[in-house]
């Protein structure tokens, strides 16, 4: 299973709010010839960590693609790239962010890529909308579901579903 999450908390000039730039972000997606197979609901949720930055909004995708891992991770960054994101500083405010979570149970560590997300076991805003789609995914390095990790984390991490 390729996971992708999805989130982005500033108004895009050419697409709008979060929640409509993700989706314009989907239709780019499968414009490479990468299948959405699931989407979890939207999220609202509030930055990680703790600031004063507006909220975002998330969501997991399942995807299917003949790509490699590495070269997903490329046409994801091109995507966010073309969709206005700066790179300018860790957990700062974006238009857009496309991480990929997991592919196909590969552990790997490279200068630009390590799967499974090395922190998606900590963060509601993943964690929430992955178990909405794939509750049973197991996390290969942490021999746990999607469902463990999440009744694990503290509920300190406030997330809203928002309505479809």
């Amino acid at each position: 299973m390729i996971l992708i999450g999805m989130g982005g908390n500033l108004n895009s000039p050419v697409f709008g709010p979060p929640r409509e730039t993700l989706t314009a972000a989907l239709a780019a997606v499968e414009h490479e010839g990468i299948s959405i197979l699931s989407r979890s609901g939207w999220y609202r949720s509030e930055p990680f960590p703790r600031s004063s930055q507006p909220w975002f909004v998330n969501a997991v995708v399942s995807v299917a693609t003949e790509l490699g891992a590495c070269e997903l991770l490329a046409v994801l960054q091109a995507i966010e790239t073309r969709f206005g994101r700066v790179r300018a500083e860790r957990n700062a405010a974006r238009i857009l962010d496309l991480d990929l979570l997991a592919y196909h149970g590969i552990v790997m560590q490279t200068p630009t890529l390590i799967l499974p997300h090395p922190r998606l076991h900590e963060r509601r805003f993943v964690l929430v909308p992955l178990v909405e789609i794939a509750p049973d995914w197991p996390h290969p390095r942490l021999a746990r579901t999607g469902s463990e990790l999440l009744a694990r984390l503290s509920t300190e991490q406030p997330l809203h579903r928002l309505p479809c």
